[in-house]
C-alpha cells in the first residue's frame, strides 16, 4: 500500500508545478502584450509630430569641408613672378602651394606637387590656370567661398562702374599685412636696374583712357596675330599690371612687374634688360610702338588705344644748304638740284624732343657757377612753325621747321639732356621752369589749325626726373604722379611712394613729361566744321 501513495503524492506535486508554469506563462504572455501596444502607441505619436527619413550611406562631400583649410599662409603668396614649376621650370599645369608660396607642376602621383604635398605635409593647392583649388594628395577639388579672395588677387577683375569710381575716389586701401595704400598709387619692386622701365610703367598706368582699356580683359582678349608672334604677350602682360597696379584689396603695399619686364626682353629681343639700365625715352617709344603693333594698328588715327591717345601730326619744311667752304658758282649749281629744294611732309608723332639750351662755359662775375634756368615756352617755340633747327652733316647743313597739325588727347614731351660724342656723355643740367596747370599748346598752332580744336589747355600728370651722373647704372630715375581722386601730388622711386608739393616739382631735372588735355576749358577760336578730322573727342583719318 505504500507504494500506490508515493505515486500519487508525485503526480501532485507534477501538476502543482505544471499550474505554477502555466501561470508564469499566462503573465508573461499579458506583459508581452502590454508592452507591444505601448510602442505602437509610442510610434504612432512619434509620426505624427517627426517624420525621420533614414541615411542612405555615409559618406561626406569633402569638397565643402576640407579640415586643411587654416593651414593657409595668405601673407606667403606672392602671384607677381613668372608662373613657371619650381623644381622643372615648366609653365605646364602649374599649381602654387597656399601653405609656402611655391609653384609646382602637377597634380597625380609622382609628380612635383604630389611629392610637396607628402613630404612637406602641404596639402592646400591653386591652379594658376584654372583656377581651381585642390587637395592634394587626397585629390579633391575644393570649393569654399573664403578662397575668393585669392582668386581676385591672382586675377583681378573690373566692371564699367568700378573703373569710373577711380578718378573720383580718395578711398584708402588696407592690404593683409595692415598697411594702407591707394589704388594707382603702388611701388614697383626693382629687380636689379630696371627703374627706367618703372618710371615709364607708372606714368602710363595713370593715363586714363589707356588704363581704362587695359583693366578689362575682353577689349584685347581676342586678338588674332599670326602664329608664333609673341608681341601679344606684351599686351597681356600690360594688362594684368595694369589691373594689379589699381586692385583694391592686394595682399601687399607694392607689386614686383617681373612678369611684365619679362615679356619686355623676349618681345625686344633683349634690347631693353632688366639688369642693365637703360633709357626711359627709348623704352616708352618702343612700348607705344609695339603695343599698337600687337594691337593690329594700322596709320589711322582711330586703328588703336595708342593712336587714340598719343598720336599727333605735324608738318615738317626742310630746306639744304650748301657746304660754307664751296664757291658761290658750285652753291647755285647745287641750289637747282631736287636735294635742294624746299620739301613739305606731314609726319605723325609720339612725342615731342625739346632742346635745352647749352649751360654757360664759364662761372658768372661771382665766381659762381648757378645752375641755367630756361621757360618752358623758350622750349616749346621750335614747334611754332616759324623757328628753324639747323642739322648739320660733314658735307652739307638741313633747315627744318615744324608746325604741329594736331595735338592728340596726352602729349608727351621729351627734354633731351644727354649728349654723347666719340670722348664723353654728358648732362645738361639746366632746369626748365614749367607751370604744372593751364599750358595753352594752341599758341603753338597756326590760327587755322587751332580753329580746329576743341581744347587746347593742357594739365601735368606725369614727369619723369634723372637724378645723378650720366651714364647707364651711375643715375636714379624717380616719376612724379598726380592722383585725381585725391588731387594730391606723390613721388614714387620704385618701392619708395611719398606725397610730394606741386611747387618742389618743378625744382627738378625734367627728362619725360605727359599732359592731359582739359575738356572742361573749351577753345575760343574753336570752329566746327563739317569735314573736322582733327576734333580732340573723337579722332578720325580718311
Amino acid at each position: 500500500m505504500a507504494a500506490p501513495r508515493q505515486r500519487d503524492s508525485k503526480h501532485g506535486i507534477m501538476k502543482g508545478i505544471k499550474r505554477e508554469r502555466s501561470g508564469e506563462a499566462v503573465n508573461q504572455s499579458g506583459v508581452k502584450k502590454r508592452l507591444i501596444e505601448q510602442v505602437k502607441t509610442e510610434t504612432e505619436d512619434s509620426k505624427d509630430e517627426v517624420k525621420v527619413t533614414p541615411v542612405k550611406g555615409s559618406k561626406v562631400d569633402r569638397s565643402r569641408s576640407c579640415p586643411y583649410l587654416d593651414t593657409i599662409n595668405r601673407s606667403l603668396l606672392d602671384f607677381d613672378f613668372e608662373k613657371l614649376c619650381s623644381v622643372s621650370l615648366s609653365h605646364i599645369n602649374v599649381y602654387a602651394c597656399l601653405v609656402c608660396g611655391k609653384y609646382f607642376q602637377g597634380r597625380g602621383n609622382n609628380t612635383h606637387a604630389y611629392t610637396h604635398s607628402v613630404f612637406e605635409g602641404h596639402h592646400v593647392f591653386l591652379n594658376l590656370q584654372t583656377h581651381k583649388f585642390y587637395c592634394i594628395p587626397d585629390n579633391y577639388e575644393i570649393k569654399d567661398s573664403s578662397l575668393e579672395d585669392i582668386i581676385y588677387v591672382l586675377n583681378p577683375t573690373f566692371t564699367a562702374r568700378d573703373i569710373k569710381r577711380l578718378d573720383i575716389t580718395a578711398k584708402m586701401s588696407r592690404a593683409y599685412d595692415n598697411t594702407t595704400y591707394l589704388p594707382g598709387i603702388v611701388g614697383l619692386n626693382n629687380i636689379k636696374a630696371n627703374d627706367y622701365c618703372n618710371v615709364i610703367l607708372q606714368s602710363l598706368s595713370h593715363v586714363t583712357p589707356l588704363r581704362n582699356f587695359f583693366l578689362q580683359e575682353e577689349n584685347y582678349k581676342k586678338i588674332k596675330r599670326p602664329p608664333g608672334d609673341q608681341m601679344v604677350l606684351l599686351v597681356q602682360r600690360f594688362g594684368e599690371l595694369l589691373r594689379k597696379l589699381w586692385n583694391p584689396r592686394n595682399f601687399k603695399a607694392h607689386v614686383s612687374p617681373h612678369e611684365m619686364l619679362q615679356a619686355v626682353v623676349l618681345c625686344s629681343r633683349k634690347k631693353f634688360q632688366i639688369t642693365q639700365q637703360g633709357d626711359p625715352i627709348d623704352m616708352l617709344s618702343w612700348f607705344l610702338n609695339s603695343l599698337h603693333t600687337a594691337m593690329n594698328g594700322t596709320k589711322k588715327l582711330n586703328s588703336s588705344i595708342i593712336n587714340k591717345t598719343f598720336r599727333g601730326k605735324m608738318k615738317v619744311c626742310s630746306r639744304k644748304e650748301p657746304a660754307v667752304d664751296l664757291t658761290d658758282q658750285e652753291k647755285a649749281q647745287l641750289m637747282l638740284t631736287p636735294d635742294y629744294k624746299e620739301t613739305i611732309e606731314e609726319i605723325p608723332w609720339l612725342y615731342l624732343t625739346c632742346d635745352i639750351p647749352a649751360p654757360p662755359l664759364y662761372p658768372d662775375e661771382l665766381r659762381e657757377n648757378i645752375i641755367p634756368q630756361v621757360p618752358f615756352a623758350t622750349v616749346l617755340s621750335k614747334f611754332n612753325g616759324t623757328s628753324e633747327k639747323e642739322y648739320k652733316t660733314h658735307k652739307d647743313s638741313t633747315f627744318k621747321k615744324f608746325e604741329l597739325t594736331r595735338l592728340p588727347q596726352f602729349i608727351i614731351i621729351y627734354f633731351k639732356r644727354f649728349t654723347k660724342n666719340y670722348f664723353v656723355f654728358e648732362k645738361n643740367p639746366t632746369i626748365v621752369n614749367f607751370p604744372i596747370k593751364n599750358i595753352d599748346f594752341g599758341d603753338l598752332l597756326s590760327p587755322e589749325v587751332r580753329a580746329a580744336h576743341r581744347n587746347t589747355v593742357y594739365d601735368l600728370m606725369a614727369n619723369v626726373v634723372h637724378d645723378g651722373e650720366p651714364g647707364p647704372g651711375k643715375g636714379t630715375y624717380r616719376c612724379h604722379i598726380q592722383h585725381k581722386g585725391t588731387g594730391k601730388w606723390y613721388e614714387m622711386q620704385d618701392l619708395h611712394v611719398a606725397d610730394i608739393l606741386p611747387q618742389m616739382i618743378t625744382l627738378s631735372e625734367s627728362y619725360i613729361q605727359i599732359f592731359e588735355v582739359r575738356k572742361d576749358i573749351p577753345n575760343p577760336f574753336y570752329k566746327k566744321r563739317a569735314d573736322d578730322d582733327m576734333d580732340l573727342e573723337t579722332p578720325t583719318e580718311s
